[in-house]
């Protein structure tokens, strides 16, 4: 049984590779993802700390 880890997926970046990586760990449609957080942006700010905190605490998948 192998672990899910989540990942930056650095070969799949837009900007840092948060939301490849979160696709990934989830296994569902990146476009899905990015609007997701596209949304969580507009409606406040959560997407924006949300993003920001994957990003400095994922490590990237070289």
């Amino acid at each position: 049984m192998s672990e899910k880890k989540l990942y930056l997926d650095k070969a799949n970046k837009k900007i840092a590779g948060v939301c490849a990586g979160v696709s990934k760990y989830l296994d569902i449609d990146v476009t899905v993802v990015r609007i997701i957080f596209l949304i969580a942006l507009i409606c406040g700010t959560l997407g924006f700390w949300a993003y920001l905190i994957i990003w400095a605490l994922a490590p990237a998948n070289e």
